[in-house]
């Protein structure tokens, strides 16, 4: 959902939000290697807050526009309620799904 080149952060959904199995096994420590790109690193990572994971939203709705059809029908199948892109229904997204920040860890 966003890269940020300064601090090599990478924003991703879970899409079954805590359910996401790929999520549970980085909570457990099981996260070896992320590959962004050519990129290839020992994560650390940090589960957004609800605000912040808002605002991305938000701000990723507004950079992909053309797409915004496509995003709302497959939230909505992910979610299982009609996602319509208003402040509110975004709010109970990121409330139900989990925006993950991946990094380099400080020692790589």
């Amino acid at each position: 959902m966003r890269y940020d080149p300064v601090s090599r952060e990478a924003v991703v959904a879970a899409g079954w939000g805590r359910r996401t199995g790929w999520l549970h096994n980085v909570e457990a420590g099981l996260a070896r290697e992320v590959w962004i790109g050519r990129e290839r690193f020992v994560p650390a990572y940090r589960l957004l807050e609800l605000d912040e994971a808002e605002r991305l939203f938000a701000d990723y709705e507004r950079r992909n526009r053309l797409i915004a059809p496509i995003v709302r029908a497959v939230l909505s199948r992910l979610v299982g309620w009609r996602y319509d892109g208003t402040q509110a229904s975004r709010r109970r997204v990121v409330e139900q799904l989990s925006l993950v920040g991946f990094r380099p860890r400080a020692s790589d």
